[in-house]
């Protein structure tokens, strides 16, 4: 007889799409199921975005959301390797991961009470605190923010910047024209060519792409930040244990960088007395067993990966982007883990 809670993500499963090995013996996450079946992570990203999500020379995906995607295999599958990367786009990235395209969206998707309670959708993380800002070329004369009434500006369609700037430019009682465009490089070419007088999207998207410009120096990233966005990790509705071996994942990056355990030292704390640290390493407790995977995911994840500050030194740092509020709690920013016992 198949127990209830099997059955339940049977069902989930088949609705939105995703497939459950045939014996149904169940984990009591279809996602996860369907994960280990498939011997694989398919993780959706953006795939064009400096520092987020671009593919190197050899074709490698690189950016913090590939390493956070990669975070989630570490843990699941025990190898990082086991991952397959959709790029999406800001129209379809929510119904590819409703439909079950993908187990796994970080794509640069800011966290919402709409996109929470509309969509079927959970946030399981945030990797990275944004917000709107606006990028102009020097020749503008622009300082601010505030001196963009009747502007043109280029903008992603359905995304939360769209409605930022509507907010921000009816609270000021100014108005602009946007110039939707939904491909990221065509966006970018309209406004190197002129075609809008402002460029508008997270703040680390408009830094990432001046610093990349041979000519970074002609344009101005204008100091205002005009909305929330936490961007980060998410899941389907329905799989509540998946969506807790996700949002672990992310949370024992923070724990590692905490107490300096980085992949290149994480062997060297196998002695340690510390008892959240033998718990990180899976040498006590029986945290994985709790998250249905192996009690070495957490070092799985740290010694494949690395820790959080590793990471975003590999992919964000070097860009020349300060980490600012995205430092850990105890160095003055907003991340954050809770115990892990």
């Amino acid at each position: 007889m198949i127990r209830p809670t099997i059955l339940f993500a049977v069902l989930v499963a088949g609705v939105l799409g995703v497939a459950v090995p045939a014996h149904a013996q169940g984990s009591g996450s279809a996602t996860l199921d369907a994960v280990r079946a498939r011997g694989q992570l398919v993780c959706g990203i953006a795939g064009a975005v400096p520092g987020f999500s671009l593919p190197d020379s050899q074709g490698v995906m690189r950016g913090l959301d590939a390493d956070s995607c990669r975070t989630v295999a570490a843990a699941v599958l025990g190898d990082a390797t086991k991952i397959r990367f959709v790029p999406l786009t800001t129209t379809n990235r929510f119904t590819a991961l409703q439909s079950g395209e993908v187990d796994l969206l970080v794509r640069s998707t800011t966290w919402t009470l709409g996109r929470e309670a509309n969509l079927g959708l959970l946030f399981a993380g945030v990797n990275y605190y944004d917000g709107t800002s606006f990028l102009v070329k020097k020749a503008l004369g622009v300082k601010s923010a505030k001196e963009l009434d009747g502007a043109t500006i280029c903008v992603q369609p359905g995304t939360s910047t769209e409605l930022a700037i509507s907010d921000y430019f009816r609270i000021n009682a100014m108005k602009f024209t946007p110039i939707l465009i939904q491909d990221l490089s065509e966006i970018q070419q309209a406004f190197l060519s002129g075609r809008c007088d402002a460029y508008s999207t997270d703040g680390s998207a408009l830094a990432t792409f001046r610093a990349t410009q041979p000519n970074k120096d002609d344009f101005v990233l204008l100091p205002e930040v005009i909305s929330k966005e936490p961007l980060g990790y998410v899941v389907r509705k329905g799989d509540d244990k998946w969506f807790d071996i996700v949002r672990w994942t992310y949370f024992v990056q923070l724990i590692a960088e905490e107490y300096g355990i980085t992949g290149k030292t994480i062997d060297g704390f196998a002695d340690s007395k510390v008892p959240e640290v033998r718990r990180l390493l899976g040498l006590e407790g029986d945290m994985g067993k709790a998250l249905l995977l192996d009690n070495r995911f957490a070092y799985n994840v740290v010694r494949q990966v690395g820790n959080f500050g590793e990471i975003w030194d590999r992919n964000i740092t070097a860009l020349g982007v300060p980490r600012g509020i995205n430092n850990l709690w105890n160095k003055g920013g907003l991340q954050y883990a809770p115990p892990m016992r």
